[in-house]
Protein backbone atom coordinates (compact mmCIF):
# COMPACT_ATOMS: atom_id res chain seq x y z
CA UNK A 1 0.00 0.00 0.00
CA UNK A 2 1.33 3.51 -0.29
CA UNK A 3 2.20 5.46 2.92
CA UNK A 4 0.26 8.42 4.86
CA UNK A 5 1.31 10.51 1.99
CA UNK A 6 0.48 8.88 -1.00
CA UNK A 7 4.28 7.58 -2.18
CA UNK A 8 4.21 3.63 -3.38
CA UNK A 9 6.24 1.40 -0.75
CA UNK A 10 6.89 -1.10 -3.63
CA UNK A 11 7.70 -0.66 -7.45
CA UNK A 12 7.64 -3.56 -9.96
CA UNK A 13 9.50 -2.53 -13.17
CA UNK A 14 8.75 -4.87 -15.85
CA UNK A 15 11.92 -4.40 -17.95
CA UNK A 16 14.30 -3.91 -15.00
CA UNK A 17 17.56 -2.53 -17.55
CA UNK A 18 14.77 0.23 -19.53
CA UNK A 19 16.94 3.75 -18.45
CA UNK A 20 13.39 4.83 -18.37
CA UNK A 21 12.28 2.70 -15.79
CA UNK A 22 15.27 3.01 -14.10
CA UNK A 23 15.32 6.70 -13.77
CA UNK A 24 11.87 6.43 -12.57
CA UNK A 25 12.87 4.05 -10.05
CA UNK A 26 16.05 6.70 -8.77
CA UNK A 27 13.20 9.51 -8.37
CA UNK A 28 10.98 7.61 -6.13
CA UNK A 29 14.02 6.34 -3.68
CA UNK A 30 15.66 9.46 -3.41
CA UNK A 31 12.00 10.28 -2.11
CA UNK A 32 10.39 6.87 -0.15
CA UNK A 33 13.12 5.67 2.34
CA UNK A 34 13.36 1.62 2.30
CA UNK A 35 10.94 1.37 -1.02
CA UNK A 36 11.16 -2.55 -2.61
CA UNK A 37 12.22 -2.81 -6.46
CA UNK A 38 11.68 -5.71 -8.19
CA UNK A 39 13.37 -5.40 -11.07
CA UNK A 40 11.98 -8.08 -13.74
CA UNK A 41 14.67 -8.17 -16.95
CA UNK A 42 16.69 -10.74 -18.34
CA UNK A 43 19.81 -11.50 -16.30
CA UNK A 44 22.51 -9.49 -17.49
CA UNK A 45 25.85 -7.16 -16.11
CA UNK A 46 23.26 -4.41 -16.26
CA UNK A 47 20.22 -5.45 -14.31
CA UNK A 48 23.33 -6.35 -11.56
CA UNK A 49 24.24 -2.76 -12.07
CA UNK A 50 20.79 -1.17 -11.57
CA UNK A 51 20.44 -3.66 -8.14
CA UNK A 52 23.49 -2.06 -7.13
CA UNK A 53 22.54 1.55 -7.91
CA UNK A 54 18.81 1.54 -6.20
CA UNK A 55 20.45 -0.69 -3.58
CA UNK A 56 23.02 2.27 -2.89
CA UNK A 57 20.12 4.41 -2.61
CA UNK A 58 18.83 2.78 0.38
CA UNK A 59 16.41 0.26 -1.58
CA UNK A 60 15.24 -3.27 -1.37
CA UNK A 61 16.00 -4.64 -4.24
CA UNK A 62 14.95 -8.14 -5.80
CA UNK A 63 15.35 -9.41 -8.97
CA UNK A 64 13.51 -12.11 -11.32
CA UNK A 65 13.78 -13.42 -14.88
CA UNK A 66 11.69 -11.87 -17.64
CA UNK A 67 11.96 -12.98 -20.92
CA UNK A 68 10.09 -10.30 -23.49
CA UNK A 69 9.92 -12.90 -26.07
CA UNK A 70 7.96 -16.00 -23.66
CA UNK A 71 4.33 -13.55 -22.79
CA UNK A 72 2.82 -17.32 -21.55
CA UNK A 73 5.75 -17.11 -18.59
CA UNK A 74 5.16 -13.18 -18.14
CA UNK A 75 1.86 -14.00 -15.18
CA UNK A 76 4.43 -15.91 -13.44
CA UNK A 77 6.93 -13.48 -13.00
CA UNK A 78 4.00 -10.89 -11.99
CA UNK A 79 2.66 -13.60 -9.50
CA UNK A 80 6.49 -13.93 -8.20
CA UNK A 81 7.02 -10.51 -7.72
CA UNK A 82 3.60 -10.28 -5.80
CA UNK A 83 3.94 -12.67 -3.98
CA UNK A 84 4.93 -11.39 -0.32
CA UNK A 85 3.83 -7.80 -1.07
CA UNK A 86 0.98 -5.84 -2.87
CA UNK A 87 2.42 -3.78 -5.85
CA UNK A 88 1.95 -0.11 -5.37
CA UNK A 89 3.20 1.38 -9.09
CA UNK A 90 4.07 -1.36 -11.94
CA UNK A 91 6.19 -0.14 -14.58
CA UNK A 92 6.11 -1.55 -18.77
CA UNK A 93 9.24 -0.53 -20.19
CA UNK A 94 10.39 -3.12 -22.72
CA UNK A 95 10.31 -3.25 -26.54
CA UNK A 96 12.41 -3.19 -29.30
CA UNK A 97 13.22 -0.28 -32.29
CA UNK A 98 13.89 -2.76 -34.96
CA UNK A 99 15.50 -2.20 -38.24
CA UNK A 100 12.38 0.09 -39.63
CA UNK A 101 13.45 -1.89 -43.46
CA UNK A 102 13.85 -4.88 -42.04
CA UNK A 103 10.40 -4.99 -39.96
CA UNK A 104 8.58 -4.79 -43.45
CA UNK A 105 10.53 -7.35 -45.83
CA UNK A 106 11.77 -9.89 -42.79
CA UNK A 107 8.72 -11.71 -41.59
CA UNK A 108 10.78 -12.67 -38.17
CA UNK A 109 11.92 -9.37 -37.76
CA UNK A 110 8.48 -8.04 -38.15
CA UNK A 111 6.79 -10.82 -35.74
CA UNK A 112 9.39 -10.58 -32.86
CA UNK A 113 8.72 -6.93 -33.45
CA UNK A 114 5.30 -7.40 -32.82
CA UNK A 115 5.63 -10.20 -30.04
CA UNK A 116 8.04 -7.98 -28.04
CA UNK A 117 6.04 -4.97 -28.54
CA UNK A 118 2.37 -5.91 -28.21
CA UNK A 119 1.40 -9.62 -27.02
CA UNK A 120 4.47 -9.24 -24.62
CA UNK A 121 2.88 -5.97 -23.11
CA UNK A 122 -0.54 -7.56 -23.57
CA UNK A 123 -0.08 -10.69 -21.33
CA UNK A 124 1.79 -8.48 -18.92
CA UNK A 125 -0.66 -5.76 -18.65
CA UNK A 126 -3.35 -8.62 -17.77
CA UNK A 127 -1.47 -10.42 -15.52
CA UNK A 128 -0.90 -6.96 -13.95
CA UNK A 129 -4.52 -6.18 -13.92
CA UNK A 130 -5.59 -9.84 -11.85
CA UNK A 131 -2.99 -8.66 -9.18
CA UNK A 132 -4.81 -4.83 -9.48
CA UNK A 133 -8.38 -6.04 -8.86
CA UNK A 134 -7.26 -8.74 -6.04
CA UNK A 135 -5.34 -5.99 -4.08
CA UNK A 136 -7.99 -2.78 -4.99
CA UNK A 137 -5.36 -0.71 -5.65
CA UNK A 138 -2.08 -0.37 -7.47
CA UNK A 139 -1.09 1.70 -10.32
CA UNK A 140 0.16 0.68 -13.97
CA UNK A 141 2.60 3.07 -16.07
CA UNK A 142 2.62 1.78 -19.74
CA UNK A 143 5.59 3.23 -21.67
CA UNK A 144 3.84 4.08 -24.96
CA UNK A 145 5.51 6.40 -27.84
CA UNK A 146 4.15 9.61 -29.90
CA UNK A 147 5.14 6.98 -32.68
CA UNK A 148 1.86 4.94 -32.27
CA UNK A 149 -0.35 7.82 -32.36
CA UNK A 150 -0.02 8.13 -36.35
CA UNK A 151 2.76 5.75 -37.32
CA UNK A 152 4.66 7.13 -40.18
CA UNK A 153 6.18 5.39 -43.58
CA UNK A 154 9.48 5.67 -42.28
CA UNK A 155 8.96 3.22 -39.04
CA UNK A 156 5.42 2.04 -39.59
CA UNK A 157 5.18 -2.08 -38.36
CA UNK A 158 7.64 -0.54 -34.66
CA UNK A 159 4.25 2.80 -34.75
CA UNK A 160 1.52 -0.36 -35.11
CA UNK A 161 2.85 -1.70 -32.13
CA UNK A 162 2.77 0.90 -30.09
CA UNK A 163 -0.61 2.11 -31.59
CA UNK A 164 -1.75 -1.28 -30.72
CA UNK A 165 0.08 -1.21 -26.99
CA UNK A 166 -1.72 2.32 -26.23
CA UNK A 167 -5.56 1.18 -27.44
CA UNK A 168 -4.59 -1.75 -25.06
CA UNK A 169 -3.53 -0.25 -22.05
CA UNK A 170 -6.09 3.03 -22.79
CA UNK A 171 -8.46 0.52 -22.45
CA UNK A 172 -7.44 -1.60 -19.39
CA UNK A 173 -7.15 1.74 -17.04
CA UNK A 174 -11.18 1.87 -18.26
CA UNK A 175 -11.45 -1.75 -17.45
CA UNK A 176 -9.54 -1.29 -13.77
CA UNK A 177 -11.38 2.05 -12.23
CA UNK A 178 -13.85 0.00 -11.05
CA UNK A 179 -11.66 -2.09 -8.80
CA UNK A 180 -9.37 0.80 -7.72
CA UNK A 181 -6.58 0.48 -10.09
CA UNK A 182 -5.30 3.07 -12.61
CA UNK A 183 -3.35 3.06 -15.85
CA UNK A 184 -0.96 5.80 -16.34
CA UNK A 185 -0.49 6.22 -20.43
CA UNK A 186 3.21 7.82 -21.46
CA UNK A 187 3.90 9.15 -24.81
CA UNK A 188 7.07 10.04 -25.20
CA UNK A 189 8.69 11.73 -28.15
CA UNK A 190 12.42 10.98 -29.10
CA UNK A 191 14.38 9.85 -26.15
CA UNK A 192 18.37 10.19 -25.71
CA UNK A 193 19.23 6.38 -24.48
CA UNK A 194 20.29 2.81 -25.67
CA UNK A 195 17.05 2.43 -27.95
CA UNK A 196 17.67 5.58 -30.04
CA UNK A 197 21.70 5.81 -29.75
CA UNK A 198 23.26 6.65 -33.70
CA UNK A 199 19.88 8.46 -34.74
CA UNK A 200 19.38 11.53 -35.43
CA UNK A 201 16.93 13.54 -32.78
CA UNK A 202 14.02 14.66 -33.68
CA UNK A 203 12.33 17.56 -32.51
CA UNK A 204 11.64 18.10 -28.74
CA UNK A 205 14.03 15.30 -27.70
CA UNK A 206 13.92 15.08 -24.46
CA UNK A 207 15.69 12.52 -21.68
CA UNK A 208 15.46 9.72 -19.75
CA UNK A 209 15.23 11.83 -16.26
CA UNK A 210 12.99 13.52 -18.04
CA UNK A 211 10.23 10.96 -18.90
CA UNK A 212 10.52 9.82 -15.38
CA UNK A 213 9.61 13.57 -13.49
CA UNK A 214 6.90 13.62 -16.31
CA UNK A 215 5.75 9.82 -14.27
CA UNK A 216 5.96 10.65 -11.13
CA UNK A 217 4.37 13.65 -11.31
CA UNK A 218 1.58 11.74 -13.69
CA UNK A 219 1.12 8.66 -10.65
CA UNK A 220 1.25 11.82 -7.89
CA UNK A 221 -1.62 13.05 -9.57
CA UNK A 222 -4.30 12.42 -11.35
CA UNK A 223 -3.31 11.92 -15.23
CA UNK A 224 -4.47 9.16 -17.33
CA UNK A 225 -2.56 9.98 -20.66
CA UNK A 226 0.84 12.02 -20.15
CA UNK A 227 2.96 13.55 -23.51
CA UNK A 228 6.66 14.05 -22.90
CA UNK A 229 7.39 16.56 -23.43
CA UNK A 230 3.93 18.31 -22.95
CA UNK A 231 4.08 19.94 -26.17
CA UNK A 232 4.10 17.16 -27.99
CA UNK A 233 0.48 16.80 -27.38
CA UNK A 234 -0.60 20.10 -29.17
CA UNK A 235 1.59 18.66 -31.99
CA UNK A 236 0.28 15.27 -32.31
CA UNK A 237 -3.28 16.48 -32.07
CA UNK A 238 -2.22 18.28 -35.46
CA UNK A 239 -0.41 15.77 -37.13
CA UNK A 240 -3.17 13.19 -36.63
CA UNK A 241 -5.72 15.20 -38.43
CA UNK A 242 -2.90 16.19 -41.57
CA UNK A 243 -4.16 14.20 -44.46
CA UNK A 244 -2.74 11.74 -45.72
CA UNK A 245 -1.48 13.46 -49.14
CA UNK A 246 -0.07 16.05 -46.92
CA UNK A 247 1.26 13.94 -44.25
CA UNK A 248 3.68 11.55 -46.55
CA UNK A 249 4.90 14.32 -47.78
CA UNK A 250 6.36 15.67 -44.36
CA UNK A 251 10.04 15.07 -43.13
CA UNK A 252 8.96 12.58 -40.12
Amino acid sequence: MTDAVGDPRSLLLMGGTSEIALAIAERYARRVPGLHVTLAARPSQRRAEAAGLLSSLGCTVAELDLDAEAPETHAAVVEAATADRDVDVAVVAYGLLGDPEEAWTDVDAGVRLARVNYVGPVATGIALADRVRRQGHGTVVALSSVAGERPRRSNFVYGSTKAGFDAFYTGLGEALREHGGRVVVVRPGFVHSRMTAGLDPAPLAVRPEDVAQAVVAAVDGSAEQVWVPAAMRPVMSVLRHVPRRVFRRLPL
